[in-house]
């Protein structure tokens, strides 16, 4: 079977940041413009007022500090509260291309890759700019890469299932060197009027170079062992947000239904159990214990949810250097967290230690990928 190893990372960052406090700011400005509207029916005991939401409160539920989003001005302004992006034309790349671009570049120069040497694209992430024509066709062409490109959508787990897909069309011989990018502005699916998740996520893209071993040239490179993927369907994380929105004949979706909603300890309470499962099993069938992983590099959805994961994995609590943590200053960033994490804490790796990427979300989905630094 042929080996295949990561061979090239690369991170694009926005440049507008958000702080927590910052956050809290709009919207408590919101909240009071809120229960001031309504103040008549909240004193009749026939609408509940909002409550203010707080740094404080944010950083002890999901260990969130900050975020980079693509646009700060809109969703601080508490009348509009989302991001306000220019309209482009059809013959421009869309803002989400252009940041996989961006991060592909970077991959490439890291994994000493040329356009010439890359036979597809996958764009594997949560929200993709449009139905058709596909964003990794698109990616593919604004890079100038020749071969074959497709979407991937399993929602945070996507850069998992990406990397799967690409080992296995270079372990099947249809490509001989890959490019997954994971570009993502969850900006432009959060309600930043929802005090329980209005702080959650932040914007980034990714992209992997992922190759067969006996073709990689770059100083570092990972061999992937395994990978494992799995999902079970829940609702407990939901986007309705969809092209049959305008053709539904009956009651409309609420504005905020057609955004991103969660039952978050309903979250925490199946989603651990879930992926510790998976990366337990998965090392076992490899032949690998616990005790020989040096890195997790999990997504990043939750501090305390990370935590317990890689606790239940290791059998111990993990340090921060065994478990990195780049959420505080990027928040949620679904598929493009965990290789954020990978990129950010992978080089102090020694010849033959051993790491996990994990990537889990919506779905239920969850992925598994060993790798061994060469």
């Amino acid at each position: 079977m042929q080996s295949t190893v990561i061979s090239g990372s690369g991170v694009h960052t926005p440049t507008d940041t958000v702080s927590n406090d910052e956050l809290v700011a709009a919207f408590n400005s919101y909240v009071d413009q809120h229960n001031a509207e309504y103040a008549s029916q909240i004193a009749a005991g026939k609408r509940q007022p909002l409550v203010h939401s707080s740094s404080e409160f944010i950083e002890k539920a999901s260990g969130i500090k900050s975020r980079n989003v693509v646009d700060r001005a809109g969703l601080l302004d508490p009348t509009i509260m989302h991001p306000v992006i220019r309209t482009r034309s059809n013959d421009e790349p869309s803002l989400l291309a252009e940041m996989a671009v961006d991060a592909a570049r970077q991959a490439m120069q890291r994994a000493a890759k040329n356009v010439t040497d890359i036979d597809a694209v996958i764009a594997a992430c949560s929200n993709m700019p449009r139905a058709y024509p596909a964003l990794a066709v698109e990616v593919q062409h604004y890079l100038g890469i020749e071969g074959w490109a497709f979407d991937l959508n399993v929602a945070c787990a996507s850069a998992a299932f990406g990397l799967q897909a690409a080992t296995d069309a270079i372990r099947n011989g249809s490509a001989r060197c890959v490019l997954m990018v994971n570009p993502e502005i969850c900006s432009g699916h959060l309600n930043f009027r929802d005090r329980d998740s209005h702080f959650i996520f932040g914007d980034a893209a990714t992209a992997v170079i992922i190759e067969a071993a006996e073709d990689a040239t770059s100083n570092i490179r990972f061999e992937i062992l395994g990978t494992r993927l799995k999902t079970r369907f829940s609702n407990n994380i939901r986007n309705n947000f969809g092209f049959l929105n305008r053709a539904e004949c009956q009651t409309p979706r609420a504005e905020n239904d057609k955004l991103f909603v969660q039952e978050g300890r309903k979250v925490f309470k199946e989603v651990v159990p879930m992926v510790s499962q998976l990366l337990l099993e998965h090392l076992a069938d490899l032949n690998l214990t616990p005790a020989q992983i040096k890195r997790l590099w999990l997504h990043q959805a939750n501090l305390s949810m990370n935590k317990l994961i890689s606790s239940k994995v290791l059998g111990r609590e993990a340090c921060i250097k065994e478990a990195p943590v780049i959420l505080d200053n990027y928040a949620n960033t679904s598929s493009a967290g965990s290789i954020i994490a990978f990129h950010k804490h992978h080089e102090d790796m020694r010849n033959g230690e051993l790491g996990i990427i994990s990537a889990f979300g919506a779905g239920y989905s969850a992925g598994s990928v060993v790798v061994r630094r060469l």
